[in-house]
C-alpha cells in the first residue's frame, strides 16, 4: 500500500467517524469541533484527488468562516456546561490531536502523486474546468442550490424568531396611513413637570 492510499484511508476513516460524532455529540461545542475535523479531512481528500481549488475552498470557506461562525454562535447560546471534568475529556483531546499530527506528517513526508492528471486537455487548470462545468452543464442545478439555501436561511430565521412581550416594535401600516398632522406633536409642559408618555 502506497503512502497516498494510506492517506486516503486515514482521511476517509476520520471523516466518517467525525461525521458520526457531529450528530451524536451531547455538547454543541464538541459537535462543531467534530464538524471542523470533518471539513479538514474532506479537504485532504480533495487535495489527494488533484482538486486543489476545492480543497482550499473547504479550508478557507468552511473551516475558516462557516465552522468558526457556528462555534461563535454556539458559544453565545445558553447551552449549559459541558459534561465531565477536564481530566475526563483529556484522552479524547489527545487522541484527536494525535490523529491530526499523523495526518500532517503524511502530508509533509509522503509528497504528491507522481503524475498529476490534467482536468481538461490543453493544460486547463482545475479552477477553470470547475467553472466551466458549474456554469455551463450544471448551471440550473447551481441556481437550484442557491434557491434551496435561500429557503433554508428564511426557515432558520422564522424558527429562531421569538415573540417577546413588552418589546416596542414598529407598525408599518400605522406609519404608512398616518397624516401630516400626526407626525409632529407639540407639547407645553409646566415648569419642572416634564413630558409624560400618556400611556403610549
Amino acid at each position: 500500500m502506497t503512502a497516498p492510499d494510506l492517506f486516503f484511508w486515514l482521511c476517509a476513516a476520520v471523516l466518517m467517524m467525525s461525521s458520526v460524532f457531529v450528530v451524536s455529540a451531547r455538547s454543541l461545542v464538541h459537535a462543531v469541533f467534530f464538524l471542523i475535523l470533518a471539513f479538514l479531512n474532506a479537504a485532504g481528500l480533495f487535495i489527494l484527488l488533484g482538486a486543489e481549488f476545492l480543497g482550499m475552498m473547504m479550508l478557507i470557506v468552511y473551516v475558516g468562516a462557516v465552522a468558526v461562525l457556528f462555534l461563535f454562535v454556539v458559544m453565545t447560546l445558553d447551552t449549559g456546561q459541558p459534561g465531565g471534568t477536564l481530566r475526563a475529556r483529556l484522552p479524547a483531546a489527545l487522541a484527536a490531536g494525535a490523529i491530526l499530527l499523523l495526518e500532517l506528517a503524511f502530508v509533509a513526508f509522503a509528497g504528491g502523486p507522481a503524475e498529476v492528471p490534467e482536468p481538461l486537455p490543453g493544460g486547463v487548470s482545475n479552477t477553470r474546468a470547475l467553472g466551466r462545468l458549474i456554469y455551463t452543464d450544471y448551471a440550473a442545478l447551481f441556481e437550484l442550490a442557491g434557491a434551496i439555501l435561500l429557503v433554508a436561511m428564511i426557515g432558520a430565521i422564522v424558527l429562531a424568531h421569538r415573540y417577546r412581550p413588552g418589546v416596542r416594535r414598529q407598525d408599518p401600516v400605522r406609519q404608512f396611513v398616518r397624516q401630516q398632522g400626526e407626525s409632529i406633536r407639540l407639547e407645553d409642559p409646566a415648569v419642572g413637570a416634564g413630558v409624560s408618555e400618556q400611556g403610549r
